[in-house]
Order: C-alpha cells, then structure tokens, then sequence
C-alpha cells in the first residue's frame, strides 16, 4: 500500500515502524524540523518537513496515487483540516487520531475513520494491568465497546461448564461474548459447546465496560 502519515510523533512513529515492516511505500510529513530529520534518518522513506494542511504538501506527497492517509497529530485542528483536503482530494482510505471526544463527529461527516482519545485508551490499559492482573491485551473499541482476554482459574465459575452453560445461567452476560479460548499455547475458535478449564486464556468481547466485580469473578 502507498500510506502517507502525517505526524511522527509518538503515534507516529510507531505507525511508521509498523508500516515499513510490513514493506508499504510510506510518505511522512512532519513540521518539526527535528522530528522529520530523525525519521529521515532512520528509515528508508520520503520525509517531508512541510506543513500538511497545505493542498500542495499532499499532493507532493503523492496523494494522487495513495491508498490511505492516517492524521496522528496531538492537534485535532490540523488532523481535521488535513482530513478535510484528503477526502477533497479522494484518498480512498483516510484514519485519524481524535483527541478530544467532542470532535469525533465532526472527523466521521467527512467519512474518516477515527481513533479516539489515544491518551484515555493508554490510561485504561494502564488501570486495567493494575487492578486486573488476570486480565491481558485489553483494548476499547468505538463506542465504548471492550476487547479484552482474561486466564480462569480452578475457582471459576466458568471451569467444567460449556460457554452456552454459562450464559444460560447468568455467569456471562447477554452483553459478552466469549470469542476465542487458548489452551497450552494453543487456540482456537469459541463455541457454545466449548469448555472451560482451568488456567485457559479467554478472549472476550463486550458491549459495555465490563466491572472490576465482574472480572474477578470470572477469573476465579
């Protein structure tokens, strides 16, 4: 894929490091001088230090032939007007950082795929490994929803019943699911009829947060 990324900033650059690994042809515009040296610098890409919310700096940028375009600035002002030219300029794909929540809905009128509040999704990662230690790889999803795996132990509710067992009996909520278990390094596939024991690993998905009771309780 042809990827400009505006901004290597923290975001930034590890969307680049990803991006470069996965050997796509990516274009960075940064603003600040030594932020855009560094990049230079380090990987084998086109660097722009311009302003990119200028028409010009994107289309030298090689907005005509780009699959996507990702606006991972701190300043949600240049993410929109950057967002706002690329969709002018038809980019097929186009994701952005949000920073403050009341802003999402204006980036989505332009059709932008968006990443909310990236300081908020690190501080529940955060709280969650404190309080929750039986929990991993916790992510929130748009609206709220929560991705997130969780080991059982022997004293969980969970342990000897089918998944279809638990949710008929209240232990998962009818607003979880339990998507996919693993099992001595090996997973695979949730279903109604699975089992589980102890010491799995499994992922769920929620529509809503889900309590620290909750956790603890089917953790075990």
């Amino acid at each position: 894929m042809y990827i400009i990324v505006v901004g290597a900033g923290s975001i930034g650059t590890s969307l680049i490091e990803i991006a470069v690994k996965e050997k796509n042809n990516v274009v960075v515009i940064e603003a600040n001088e030594e932020r855009a040296r560094l990049v230079s610098n380090k990987y084998d890409i086109t660097v722009l230090n311009e302003n990119a919310t200028s028409v010009d700096t994107l289309r030298e940028s090689g907005a005509e032939r780009a699959d996507a375009l990702i606006a991972t600035t701190s300043d949600d002002a240049v993410n929109l007007m950057v967002v706002s030219i690329a969709e002018g300029l038809e980019i097929p794909s186009i994701v952005s950082v949000v920073n403050e929540k009341e802003h999402v809905d204006f980036f989505r009128k332009l059709g932008a795929n968006v990443m909310e509040n990236p300081e908020e999704v690190v501080a529940n990662h955060l709280y969650t490994a404190v309080t929750r230690p039986n929990v991993t790889d916790y992510v929130v999803l748009s609206q709220g929803d929560q991705l997130f795996r969780l080991s059982t132990s022997e004293r969980s509710p969970l342990v000897g019943r089918t998944l279809a067992d638990s949710v008929k009996r209240g232990v998962i909520p009818d607003s979880m699911l339990a998507i996919a278990v693993e099992r001595g390094g090996k997973r695979s596939v949730a279903t109604a009829d699975t089992i589980i024991e102890a010491e799995d690993t499994v992922t769920f998905f929620s529509l809503e947060r889900v309590s620290d009771e909750l956790v603890d309780r089917l953790a075990g």
